[in-house]
């Protein structure tokens, strides 16, 4: 899981023996931002599906293949998919954006996954594994048993040895971008977890038995440091898979994955294109979310909004079938969609688990009254009327987004009243911090979207007091630049999903001092003590029901007394496609349109 344009997703209910919390998966991440559509209505979103009480843990029989069939579906065609930005990986250790995320469900399996009903309502089953997982010991252990009949891409069958490496690789220096829960749950908190493996197992080092355990070649048994009820959700991510020792490329492995689900690469052009074909060796009996109804995927990238709107528009020729993983409808476009009566049944508006925010350098900006000079600057409803309005999304207000549990309206800089910025407040800071006329580096990425967003943003800061250079970036490498712990900017956007909607997957992955690395998702870099230690205690509460009004007061806080940024507004995507596909829907763990059902008519 950043409608930056993709969004960044961050990492329930307390279940059976091992109170296991469920929530939705908004992957921290990154998002492709935009929307808005129908969810069942004329306009407006339907139904929020991302809150916790959407979510169960499955059983055996849930986690069994094949996957309930698609009515109407057929086989064969080739269905061609429009994106804006291009992927920066496809190794699924590196993938924790919206539009990669959706993307890696074609190809990779992981232990456990998302199994997604008609009316959006998601149970975690076993995807590799056999269940969602047991716990003993506390919490502290959790077996998983492979399914028989898994195989790769080459035919040869998936065994426990190797799911132990394609954990283990997430331990190497250059895996830095994907979600760490397993390997620091293992080893050890923030960057921590490396110490114990810092190679990888690239030169015939593993980790021990008494913390990662394959004793055959069916079963996975993770002895963590402390107990963690919600490890199925941990174990969905798309790096708790398997990865052939053999095929193993190390970086390389971004353009040649091997595959072990529906689809494999069969031709990779980065940053122009990149076609999945069949997997002739995927066993559907073993797999419960996906189907293989399309011979290809046909991604091509550079498609901005207007773009791949005007196309599903006319809907002509190829792209009848045609779809987009993330792009959005044009916020331009907007009102065209809806009044078109032939886009009734092929659009959705949903609401997705992502908050854009604008984050501040903290290193770069010391002073905490020119930080909430900028909070109280900031042009929330502006930079939401950019974006589509009501179709992209609502005000935020604070930290957390409404799915989380434990969730409070609170609104500390006043964003509901004043939703244009509140200058004169942020030009009286500014006076006393003897700061008039500070210069802000402000980064966007070069999309038709975010350079509106930068004119009215630009402009709101000038009010206040401000003065601003506007830093354009090219979005195909955006999300790795703002990622650099010492990136020459002072302001940029960003964006989280929680990964299920507990608010452990949002406060520490932002705002924990300890994460702060290249790659990490402490953006400001806030590196408070009190904080840190207060993300400790509250993690330590069992209960993930008591602990929710805890992170949302320490939320709070860091918003009114570190300011490491300001959120702008809670997520909808209103997705368009060609009338001659069938089975696209809504994936409300990615906030994006779900492929693993597409089919051509």
């Amino acid at each position: 899981m950043n409608p930056l344009t993709r969004h960044r997703r961050s990492r329930s209910r307390l279940c059976a023996a091992a109170a296991l919390a469920a929530g939705a998966l908004a992957l921290s991440a990154c998002s492709s931002g935009g929307g808005g559509g129908d969810g069942g209505k004329d306009q407006g979103p339907g139904a929020d599906k991302n809150k916790s009480s959407n979510y169960s843990i499955g059983t055996t029989e849930d986690s069994a293949g094949p996957a309930p069939g698609v009515p109407g579906a057929k086989k064969g065609g080739t269905v061609g998919v429009l994106q804006r930005d291009a992927f920066v990986h496809l190794d699924p250790a590196q993938i924790y954006y919206s539009d990669m995320l959706t993307d890696q469900m074609l190809y990779n399996r992981s232990l456990t996954s998302y199994k997604v009903d008609d009316k959006g309502q998601v149970k975690v089953v076993g995807d590799l594994a056999t269940d969602p997982g047991t716990s003993s010991d506390g919490g502290k252990t959790w077996k998983f048993t492979l399914k028989d009949g898994l195989k790769f891409e080459d035919g040869s069958a998936i065994t426990s040895q190797d799911v132990r490496w394609g954990i283990e690789r997430l331990y190497a220096a250059f895996e830095t971008d994907g979600p760490q829960y397993i390997p620091q749950w293992l080893s050890g908190d923030g960057t921590a977890f490396r110490k114990a493996l810092p190679d990888g197992p690239y030169k015939g080092k593993h980790l021990p038995s008494s913390v990662l355990d394959t004793p055959d070649d069916k079963t996975i048994v993770f002895h963590f440091l402390a107990p963690h009820a919600d490890t199925p959700f941990a174990t969905a991510m798309p790096n708790i898979g398997a990865v052939k020792a053999a095929k193993d490329t190390q970086r390389k492995y971004d353009n040649a994955p091997f595959s072990s689900g529906p689809y494999k690469v069969g031709d990779y052009k980065v940053g122009k294109s990149l076609t999945l074909v069949r997997n002739d060796q995927w066993d559907p009996k073993t797999d419960p979310v996906r189907h293989q109804y399309a011979d290809r995927f046909e991604i091509s990238f550079g498609h901005q909004y207007a773009d791949s709107t005007r196309r599903f528009l006319a809907d002509q020729g190829g792209d009848k079938n045609t779809m987009s993983f993330t792009n959005a409808v044009a916020p331009e476009m907007t009102e065209k969609v809806l009044n078109q009566a032939d886009t009734k049944d092929r659009r959705f508006v949903e609401i997705q688990p992502y908050v854009d925010y604008i984050s501040f350098n903290m290193d770069r900006l010391r002073d905490v009254r020119v930080r909430k000079a900028l909070a109280y600057a900031i042009p929330n409803g502006q930079i939401l009327q950019q974006m589509g309005g009501t179709t992209a999304g609502v005000l935020a207000t604070n930290y957390l987004s409404p799915a989380m549990d434990g969730y409070q309206p609170t609104d500390p800089y006043g964003k509901k009243a004043k939703p244009a910025g509140d200058p004169d407040k942020a030009r009286e800071l500014l006076k006393e911090a003897g700061k008039e006329g500070q210069e802000i580096v402000y980064a966007y990425p070069n999309t038709d979207l975010q350079q509106k967003v930068s004119v009215v943003v630009t402009q709101a800061l000038e009010r206040a007091g401000f003065k601003v250079q506007k830093k354009e970036i090219d979005s195909n490498t955006w999300a790795t630049a703002i990622a650099e712990v010492k990136n020459k900017f002072d302001i940029y956007r960003t964006s989280w999903g929680a990964d299920w909607p507990v608010s452990s997957t949002v406060v520490p992955p932002l705002f924990d001092g300890r994460g702060i690395a290249d790659g990490a998702q402490n953006y400001g870099h806030i590196n408070d003590p009190a904080v840190n230690k207060e993300i400790d205690r509250i993690n330590a509460i069992p209960d993930v029901k008591k602990a929710a009004p805890q992170w949302q007061k320490l939320a709070d806080k860091i918003f009114t007394d570190d300011v490491p940024g300001v959120p702008t507004f809670y997520n909808r995507q209103f997705a368009l496609w060609g009338s001659n596909l069938g089975g696209v829907r809504y994936h409300p763990v990615y906030g994006t349109a779900d492929p693993t059902g597409v089919y051509v008519k």
